[in-house]
């Protein structure tokens, strides 16, 4: 066995993360771990990783006891991890962050930056990445930065290589890149935990899945004995039967439309979309083709140079977010939500008022007892799981998280909701739950607009979907003509059969 985990025990302040949790890895086999958020999944990876030290339980890799695990400890036995948040120096270059990872240079040791910049590139390449190494972190997108994690893992030769929601912000091209990286891993012997709450993706590379559950193993299953629907049960304890309940919508009113829309800035020319009440205009497309840029350009954090905005058939104008939220009420939430969704520090309360504080204020200063009552019923409305109001939302699980991100937005009341992969990261239970309530502000008349890189998403909750390629608009498809083959087609820059 690579690693072999035996009752592994961890609680924080009273609560139980892990209650005995077993889990092992064998040599040439992908093992995917999944569970729901605060299932007890990230514990687990941070104590194999050495991050974190285990109550109670016995550690071995490689065959050898692992007495008292650190990071480096664990990398040295080879152990790599890519978590679904990058950890990158954002203001060091790609060829940096990756000599960094892999180098243990001494004080004085002098450093070769062409070195170090070739092999850099050549890990790129292997990870299916083409990126500059020269290129500063903190002008990657999500996808872009995943694709560095992937190549240092690649290059620490791991033996037992994590893989935390490795494709939760990648596109249909860059997951298969993925896919061949683990392939490459399996048949060198390594073994592979991946975590990801795409069961689409367990059925098709998993040989083993071990799901967990309130911090406990439920079951461990080999290839055919799992289905997705299965796995669901297991994971929830419950039947999950509407993750995705849009149905056809009932066009309103033209609500938002761009017209020839360009930023050189973002990079994006000549897009043209329209969005109506009550309709969920799906984006999509592969990294880099633009729908995070133009979303960023819509709420005025890259203003437009070029084309116009139209708010019920009136231009208007757009140079800020604050010119999006106020008077015009676009609301834009993001892809990173831990770095630009939510304030981790801040308590639940001042996350969830701190785009509609006017309406929280009396003559300018804040009246808490309002803001209690606004975010209790958006707690209440949305199911966030918390023990206090006042906790601190870095608390919170991703889903949680994600939700309180929501609720910001919904406390202004938007005539525009923009989500930037709204359920990327989060477990089933909390998509299907965010999904109803995109169904249900469309059947209040909100116009969205969802940039999704989950096939299924795109397809299951879009009344039409719009493809982008190279920077604008290569097509646009209705919600019976749309099939992933067509989709693919116009993100490749083909014509839709």
């Amino acid at each position: 066995m690579l690693l072999e985990a035996e009752a592994i025990r961890k609680s924080f302040a009273g609560v139980h993360a892990l209650r005995g949790v077993s889990f092992d890895l064998r040599p040439g086999e992908v093992h995917a771990l999944v569970g729901e958020n605060g299932a007890g999944k990230s514990t687990l990876v941070k104590i194999i990783a050495g991050a974190q030290a285990a109550d109670g339980g016995s550690l071995r890799l490689g065959g050898a006891a692992v007495a008292h695990n650190t990071p480096a400890v664990a990398r040295a036995r080879g152990v790599a991890v890519v978590y679904q948040q990058p950890s990158l120096f954002p203001h060091l270059t790609v060829a940096e962050n990756i000599a960094l990872s892999l180098d243990a240079a001494g004080p004085w040791r002098r450093v070769d930056w062409q070195a170090s910049t070739a092999r850099a590139r050549d890990l790129l390449a292997r990870a299916g990445a083409e990126i500059d190494p020269r290129r500063q972190v903190s002008s990657l997108s999500m996808p872009e930065q995943q694709l560095v994690e992937i190549a240092k893992a690649i290059g620490a030769r791991a033996r037992v290589l994590i893989l935390d929601e490795p494709t939760a912000s990648l596109g249909a091209r860059e997951v298969e890149s993925l896919f061949g990286v683990i392939e490459a891993f399996r048949s060198e012997g390594a073994g592979v935990i991946y975590i990801s709450h795409r069961l689409e993706e367990v059925l098709r590379i998993a040989g083993r899945v071990t799901v967990l559950r309130d911090g406990q193993n439920v079951a461990t299953l080999d290839r055919g004995e799992f289905t997705s629907a299965g796995l669901i049960r297991l994971m929830v304890g419950r039947e999950v039967s509407a993750i995705f309940p849009k149905g056809g919508a009932a066009p309103g009113e033209l609500v938002l439309e761009t017209r020839g829309l360009g930023s050189r800035a973002a990079g994006i020319h000549d897009v043209s979309i329209s969005v109506r009440a009550g309709e969920i205009l799906g984006l999509a497309g592969l990294g880099g083709s633009g729908r995070t840029e133009f979303a960023e350009t819509l709420f005025g954090l890259t203003p437009p140079d070029a084309g116009e905005i139209l708010l019920r058939g009136q231009p208007v104008r757009i140079g800020s977010p604050a010119d999006a939220v106020h008077p015009h009420r676009i609301a834009y939430l993001p892809e990173d939500r831990c770095r630009h969704g939510v304030v981790l520090e801040m308590p639940i309360t001042a996350n969830m008022t701190l785009a509609a504080l006017g309406s929280v204020s009396r003559h300018g200063l804040l009246d808490s007892a309002v803001e209690r009552r606004l975010t209790c019923g958006f707690v209440e409305r949305l199911r966030v799981k918390t023990g206090s109001i006042f906790a601190p939302t870095g608390s919170l699980s991703g889903g949680n998280q994600q939700k309180v991100a929501l609720a910001r937005w919904l406390a202004i009341r938007p005539t525009v909701l923009v989500l930037d992969e709204p359920t990327q990261g989060v477990d089933v239970g909390s998509k299907s739950e965010i999904h109803a309530l995109m169904t249900e502000l469309a059947q209040e008349g909100v116009a969205m607009i969802m940039i999704s890189s989950d096939m299924p998403e795109i397809l299951g909750m879009s009344d039409r979907i719009a493809v982008m390629h190279a920077g604008t608009v290569a097509g646009t498809l209705s919600r019976a003509e749309a099939t992933q083959e067509r989709i693919l087609s116009l993100a490749l820059g083909a014509e839709a059969a």
